[in-house]
């Protein structure tokens, strides 16, 4: 498998874009959780340098700069905010020609991801709902399994934990996870999905895809997929040890876009599967 980590900055120059050496990196959401983790990996990583954090308009804080010194000064930048936050920052960032982004919030309105799209027109902006290298395998194991399990003999469910924090579900990961499955059987997941059941609901319909949340302690982060037949279940999983794996995901997404031709890209270009 392809080692996104150990690749420095002139092991890009074989794939054909400009070789940024130390990337400027810059961190929205530099006090959040994501945020706190990539830091110290950035201080210790030469490829890279640390420009500054920005934090929640208003806040004050040592490495922390104003959005506009940051998007002068970075040739990347990280972004662990929220939905609304992410798209305007893409908006600023496309309207001054750079940086590129690198796009971990989740939670996004249709309009919020419309504005993304527009910015990448014009910066490279790569968006993932999880930068963990195990996760963004297993969503191609995914699109695969439900290539091969029909709908009819087949059922999908999907179910996800994390802890008693987070604002949005079902998580960016789990909808990842969704829509490689709906992927796999050649229809929209919004067609398909089911987000909840409570009371009443009837027999569950052939090819629904189920999505199922817990939210509790500290748990960083638990995703399975359930294929279920009448006489037996495959079930895919992914377990988050420590959001360390995030962080060192989320570098190595920076390092690949750093210099990227303007587009939408995801984890699975920076790991070879799209």
């Amino acid at each position: 498998m392809l080692d996104v980590n150990s690749r420095s900055a002139e092991n890009i120059a074989s794939q054909g874009k400009t070789v940024i050496s130390p990337i400027n990196i810059a961190v929205a959401g530099a006090n959040g959780r994501m945020g706190r983790a990539i830091l110290p990996l950035l201080a210790a990583d030469p490829d890279f340098a640390f420009v500054g954090g920005i934090g929640r308009e208003g806040a004050i804080g040592a490495g922390l700069i104003d959005r506009s010194a940051a998007i002068g000064a970075a040739d990347v930048i990280l972004d662990f905010t929220t939905g609304n936050a992410a798209a305007e920052l893409a908006g600023l960032c496309a309207l001054a020609g750079g940086p590129a982004l690198v796009i971990g919030a989740t939670g996004f309105e249709p309009d919020e991801l419309e504005r993304i799209a527009e910015a990448a027109r014009t910066i490279p902006i790569l968006r993932s709902g999880n930068f963990s290298i195990g996760v963004n395998m297993l969503v191609g194991l995914v699109a695969q399994a439900a290539r091969a399990l029909p709908a009819h003999a087949w059922d999908i469910e999907i179910l996800e934990a994390h802890h008693n924090r987070k604002i949005d579900a079902p998580s960016g990961t789990a909808l990842m996870l969704g829509e490689a499955a709906a992927e796999g059987r050649g229809v929209s997941l919004a067609s398909v999905e089911r987000r909840g059941r409570d009371g009443i609901t009837g027999e569950r319909p052939t090819g629904e895809i189920g999505f199922a949340v817990l939210r509790a302690g500290g748990i960083v982060g638990e995703h399975s997929v359930l294929f279920a037949a009448a006489e037996e279940v495959v079930t895919l999983s992914h377990s988050a040890l420590d959001r360390g794996m995030f962080a060192r995901g989320a570098l190595a997404a920076a390092r690949w876009v750093a210099g990227r031709a303007p587009g939408e890209y995801t984890m699975g270009d920076v790991l070879g599967l799209a």
